[in-house]
């Protein structure tokens, strides 16, 4: 953080998108010790906000440069779109099919009077309940932009560091940057060609517990279905030989998804069954 420079610019200029870049560390099992790591982007436009993982924005550059059309998507935290100065936010999600879930996502703040500084930057405590978690967010008025990571906005400054009091997710400030021209950032508007599914909350619980019964049904189909001796399946680089094995890794899938039930909105994790 110390070594942490911004870019402030007072008023964006039209076509121009300022990037952030957070370092995320979360626990997927809320039993683990250790966290997983990757960046995420914040891009301000001048229209609208999109949140979404660094690796997407690397695919896309690669794509760019080698003429190609690869399509990449993780699930650890959903990306979201959402117009500018507004909760209304747009989570995009991919499980069996391409999915978007709007909601409404205003905070309730409490200011507190901690500060402390972080390079040339004096930041201010804040606490919120959000998603079934107790956060703690520090924010700096010095940076007039009421926007953060993920859903997190409507401070009066811009969000450097926020964390859930379990440290089970953990948001920091890393990088800034202006973009010359707004980022369109196409991957969030399609996913190998189709436009993304307008759902309710319920029909994404539905699909989560679909996926959980039967975790490799488009795989078995295709196995059954499969007449050529020629043809080779995989799963997770194991070939498939039997329907009995994918049973078995079936049930694996299951122990996982069990496992690393922990979301970011903890009020939303579905209730697996064990079978």
């Amino acid at each position: 953080m110390k070594k942490l420079i911004l870019l402030l610019f007072p008023f964006m200029l039209s076509a121009q998108t300022h990037r952030f870049v957070y370092q995320f560390h979360y626990k997927l099992d809320s039993t683990a010790t250790q966290l997983a790591a990757e960046n995420m982007i914040l891009d301000i436009n001048p229209d609208d906000i999109k949140f979404y993982p660094y690796s997407y924005a690397e695919t896309d550059s690669l794509n760019i440069i080698r003429d190609q059309r690869v399509s990449r998507w993780d699930d650890h935290l959903p990306a979201l779109v959402r117009k500018k100065n507004s909760f209304e936010n747009t989570s995009l999600i991919l499980m069996n099919d391409f999915f978007s879930l709007k909601s409404t996502d205003k905070m309730n703040w409490k200011l507190l009077n901690d500060t402390k500084v972080e390079g040339q930057y004096t930041l201010q405590k804040a606490t919120t309940t959000f998603g079934g978690r107790n956060w703690i967010a520090w924010f700096s008025k010095d940076v007039n932009l009421s926007e953060g990571p993920y859903k997190f906005r409507g401070l009066p400054g811009f969000i450097f560091e926020i964390e859930d009091d379990k440290n089970n997710f953990i948001f920091k400030l890393s990088k800034s940057m202006k973009l010359p021209k707004t980022y369109e950032a196409k991957f969030l508007e399609s996913f190998v060609g189709k436009k993304p599914l307008p759902v309710t909350e319920k029909i994404i619980a539905k699909k989560q517990l679909e996926l959980y019964n039967n975790p490799l049904q488009d795989i078995a189909e295709a196995f059954k279905s499969n007449t050529n001796p020629e043809t080779t399946f995989y799963v997770s680089s194991v070939q498939i030989k039997s329907l009995d094995q994918l049973k078995g890794m079936s049930d694996e899938r299951r122990k996982a998804m069990r496992r690393e039930n922990n979301p970011i909105e903890i009020d939303k994790a579905i209730k697996y069954p064990v079978n």
